[in-house]
C-alpha cells in the first residue's frame, strides 16, 4: 500500500509522519544533535497499518531526505536499528 508520508522539523525535533484524516497513524521521530546529525528515537505504527509497511516506509523517506540533505542518522530507536542492521544498501548514512 502506497503511503503519504509528511516531514516536520521544528528546533530540534523532528518526524515523518503518516496521516488519515487528520489523525496520525505512523510516525517516527528524531532529535536534532547538530547541523549535520539525527537521532531516531522513535517509531509507532497504529495497528491499523500493521503488515503495510508503513515503518519501513517512514525509514525509506529518512533515508531519502538525510541524502538529500547530507545529514547522518543515528539508529536508536530499536526498529531503526534493525531495519539498518539488515539493510546495506542504506547504511551511507549512518554516523
Amino acid at each position: 500500500m502506497q503511503h503519504t508520508i509528511q516531514h516536520q522539523e521544528q528546533d530540534a525535533k523532528g518526524a515523518f509522519t503518516i496521516e488519515n484524516g487528520g489523525q496520525r497513524l505512523a510516525e517516527m521521530t528524531y532529535s536534532r544533535t547538530n547541523a549535520t546529525m539525527v537521532i531516531v528515537d522513535h517509531t509507532e505504527v497504529d495497528p491499523a497499518l500493521s503488515g503495510q509497511g508503513a515503518g519501513r516506509a517512514l525509514l525509506g523517506a529518512l533515508v531519502q531526505w538525510a541524502r538529500e540533505t547530507g545529514t547522518k542518522v543515528l539508529p536508536l530507536c530499536p526498529f531503526a536499528k534493525a531495519q539498518f542492521d539488515k539493510d546495506p544498501a542504506i547504511r551511507d548514512v549512518l554516523v
